[in-house]
């Protein structure tokens, strides 16, 4: 109901993963992320603690049980790791932006392979790389020059970016759902996060070309 009162029009590309706790890995282009994610597929997102005092997307963050995450301690990284890791182990979907950030919506930020320590030694552990992009406004494709009215960069203030990204009109955000992979398919997270980034930077860098939304 949300992307729709927003103008935003969702594609999606593949399946998600037929089962619980599934780590979903996604790139971050916008505060509409969540929205749109939120529409295809049923899991709770991993975000700094901070956005759950924003308006709107914190009701919205923790509406979909957001784990609340502070970076900045570094004391509370273990117990950030486990509260993920216990949602997993408790058949529930959790999605990641290992970006930690939203870029410039031109290019995909690199992962921080520490976010996927929550997936521990558990070989079995289910992880689905998703690619987001919006890619058209009114029926035109999204160019270089408009990506700064869809892309939220986080020192940019959320609200007045919200009330003119309503404004813009029918946004085409897609969404693929590329393989999934075990973390037994990895020699350590390091290797895991590498093939995250690079299947989901070229479905973002296809999808913003144009091309269909399967190619790998």
């Amino acid at each position: 109901m949300l992307t729709r009162a927003l103008g935003i029009r969702v594609k999606r590309h593949g399946v998600p993963a037929q089962r619980g706790g599934v780590l979903y890995v996604c790139n971050h282009v916008s505060w509409a992320d969540i929205p749109v994610l939120g529409s295809v597929v049923d899991a709770a997102f991993v975000a700094k603690s901070e956005v759950a005092a924003y308006p709107l997307v914190g009701w919205l963050a923790s509406l979909s049980r957001t784990v609340y995450v502070e970076r900045d301690r570094r004391q509370s990284a273990a117990d950030q790791t486990n509260a993920i890791a216990a949602r997993l182990a408790a058949g529930e979907n959790v999605i990641l932006f290992p970006e930690a950030t939203t870029g410039d919506g031109i290019s995909v930020l690199p992962f921080k392979s520490a976010l996927f320590a929550a997936v521990g030694d558990a070989g079995e552990t289910v992880i689905q790389p998703l690619t987001i992009a919006y890619t058209r406004l009114n029926g035109m494709p999204i160019t270089r020059e408009r990506l700064p009215d869809i892309v939220w960069i986080g020192d940019t203030d959320l609200w007045p970016h919200a009330v003119e990204f309503s404004a813009l009109g029918r946004v085409r955000a897609e969404v693929i759902f590329h393989p999934a992979v075990r973390v037994a398919d990895f020699a350590d997270r390091k290797a895991l996060a590498r093939h995250c980034h690079d299947i989901i930077a070229t479905g973002y860098h296809g999808l913003m070309r144009g091309a269909p939304g399967d190619a790998r």
